[in-house]
């Protein structure tokens, strides 16, 4: 995720424990993976709010376009030559 290989996870994880002290680092660990997991679900939340409303978007265009094509096939048959009403050639 961060390319943090192992030794320098240890040396951060010393870091930690001569700063915050031995009492406090598993405290300071839970918090910090609570905040993580809050900011994990509200990216998500907004993942899926984003997608929701381009599908949202998808359906309506192509409802859009469903209906232009249909308005345009009724609007050739209205004016349309003989040929368009009846599918066949006119006869003379």
């Amino acid at each position: 995720m961060f390319n943090i290989g192992f030794q320098e996870l240890i040396i951060i994880a010393i870091i930690a424990l001569l700063i915050v002290g031995p009492k406090k680092l598993p405290e300071l660990a839970k918090n910090l993976g609570k905040s993580f997991g809050e900011l994990k679900r509200a990216a998500d939340g907004i993942t899926d709010d984003f997608k929701q409303t381009l599908k949202e978007d998808e359906i309506k265009e192509d409802e859009g376009l469903k209906n232009s094509l249909l308005n345009k096939k009724s609007d050739n048959y209205e004016t349309g030559t003989e040929e368009d009403k009846n599918g066949k050639e006119p006869q003379s």
